[in-house]
């Protein structure tokens, strides 16, 4: 009865499968983040609901921090894949970068739960200007 339910018509299916097939189906493509200043530093908060943990990674270069993460599916297997009868869920990976200058790499932590990462970014300590006397000759 389930599957039946689901054929009943829907003016707007045709016109999401032309989006979906002309500008491809990207909805994780480019995962949504927030990022709040906090004072001592920001806090990034990246959506991930679905991965595992590991799949999960975080690279930095430079002052360009890299979160990428992949998603696998049981439809990729040739095998498995005559078993469904729809598949709609986003696979493959996915990774956005974003710029850390003044940033204290060094202590820049991460979590991750429920689904939601979350990367501390403390901020740099002000530099001091150089205070000294000058010798006179």
């Amino acid at each position: 009865m389930a599957l039946l339910m689901d054929r009943r018509y829907n003016p707007f299916r045709d016109f999401e499968d032309i989006n979906r097939a002309f500008f491809g189906d990207n909805s994780l493509a480019e995962f949504k983040t927030d990022i709040r200043d906090v004072g001592d530093g920001f806090v990034l908060e990246a959506d991930l609901p679905g991965f595992k943990k590991e799949d999960i990674k975080l690279s930095l270069n430079g002052d360009t921090l890299t979160i990428k993460a992949e998603r696998h599916s049981d439809f990729e297997d040739q095998d498995k894949k005559s078993g469904y009868l729809r598949c709609e869920r986003s696979y493959g990976s996915y990774s956005r970068s974003f710029d850390v200058t003044g940033v204290d790499v060094s202590q820049i932590s991460a979590s991750y739960n429920d689904g939601v990462l979350r990367i501390r970014l403390p901020k740099q300590a002000p530099k001091q200007p150089d205070a000294r006397t000058i010798v006179i000759e």
